[in-house]
């Protein structure tokens, strides 16, 4: 009877959701433009340069207020400058961006004017270009046309990638995929619009079944490899390639990168771990995803839904003592108990709650026929 107790407790109690899917580490510089005349400046617009590694972000302008934002950046640090009317006017390098509020960044272009008058010793602009010969000026003209060109370009990269944004924010797939593809095919290095359209092709894989899902998938695996070639030390690249390889059922290669975003993220090393427990869990590897489990709450003791799937995995061990009560093996009564001090009201505090007052309760072992003569009776004929 003890196996089929355990089946039911784990019929009822194993299930998971993949948590995770998609959290990249993104953030954000803002902040406010003087102009030259010292008042708030409008319609400036904000190039941003990623140091270090390739990266180039346009788009952002001034408002009325002289303000401006620009989210989605990775975690780096950039050079961030100043266009006015198609020329740089001032710039920033060395701006280190942070996870939470976004990085503040501010520009006075009257002062901006007067360090670069001083730099240059007073002379005007005006008169060094005098002073040039020929070939100097065709030089200065084609370097400000390539300029103009970078910038334009930039803009038509920045506006692919915000469109892509919106339309999966409305779960158009296709057509998110339509603008990441653009954006990738104008700057082919851009490791953050390669994993947005992985996201998308995800997406659209949710919504189609056999062929036509292998395929969305297939290309969403595609695109990650190319975004994780690009940026290797990113872990939630690794996690939400990880997750697209187990929908496709390649679980041992999903395994190793949930190891490598694990290792690459040590403080959120709980949740890859506990993402690598539910492969298991959802491959049928119930014994393997307890050691997993174990690996999530000793790397964050406080990760309630860790606990208590360690719990349920635990499960799996129950036994019957010769009193007919069932023993629970070390540590899930714990487990449990840390879940529920720890999430009272969380999605698992039920079961929870009903996998306790099983552990000790009594088995019923001997079943009697109700239909069965009593001792003593005369048959029925």
């Amino acid at each position: 009877m003890l196996a089929n107790s355990r089946g039911c407790i784990l019929f009822g109690f194993c299930f998971l959701l993949f948590t995770g899917a998609s959290w990249a580490q993104f953030t954000a510089i803002s902040g406010d433009v003087k102009g030259p005349d010292g008042q708030k400046l409008r319609g400036a617009e904000i190039l941003i340069e990623r140091e270090g590694q390739k990266g180039t972000y346009k788009g952002a302008k001034t408002d009325k207020n002289g303000h401006y934002i620009y989210n989605g950046l990775p975690i780096g640090k950039y050079t961030v400058s100043v266009i006015v009317d198609g020329q740089p006017r001032d710039q920033i390098s060395g701006v280190a961006t942070k996870l939470g509020d976004p990085t503040e960044l501010n520009f006075d272009l009257k002062q901006a004017a007067e360090k670069q008058l001083a730099q240059a010793g007073s002379t005007p602009a005006q008169e060094q270009a005098r002073g040039m010969s020929k070939e100097e000026r065709e030089r200065l003209d084609k370097q400000a046309k390539e300029n103009a060109a970078i910038l334009a370009k930039n803009k038509a990269l920045n506006d692919a990638f915000n469109a892509g944004k919106e339309a999966m924010n409305a779960k158009n797939y296709d057509a998110a995929i339509e603008s990441f593809q653009k954006g990738v095919e104008m700057d082919p290095n851009q490791n953050v619009i390669f994993a947005n359209l992985a996201d998308a092709y995800v997406g659209l894989a949710a919504t189609k079944t056999g062929a036509d899902q292998q395929a969305a998938q297939d290309k969403a695996l595609e695109a990650f490899q190319k975004a994780i070639t690009l940026k290797p030390d990113d872990p939630a690249y690794h996690n939400n390639y990880a997750l697209t390889l187990a929908r496709a059922k390649k679980f041992e290669e999903a395994q190793a990168e949930l190891n490598k975003a694990a290792q690459l993220d040590p403080p959120n090393a709980g949740r890859y771990y506990y993402n690598l427990g539910a492969l298991l869990v959802n491959n049928g590897q119930i014994a393997a995803s307890e050691a997993v489990f174990q690996k999530a709450i000793e790397a964050n003791p406080n990760y309630g839904d860790a606990q208590f799937q360690y719990a349920t995995a635990l499960s799996a061990k129950l036994t019957t003592g010769a009193d007919g009560k069932i023993i629970a093996p070390p540590g899930m009564k714990e487990a449990l108990e840390k879940y529920l001090a720890l999430e009272p009201t969380g999605q698992f505090a039920d079961a929870a709650k009903g996998m306790l007052q099983t552990i000790g309760a009594t088995i019923q072992t001997n079943y009697s026929n109700p239909s069965a003569p009593k001792k003593g009776a005369p048959a029925k004929k």
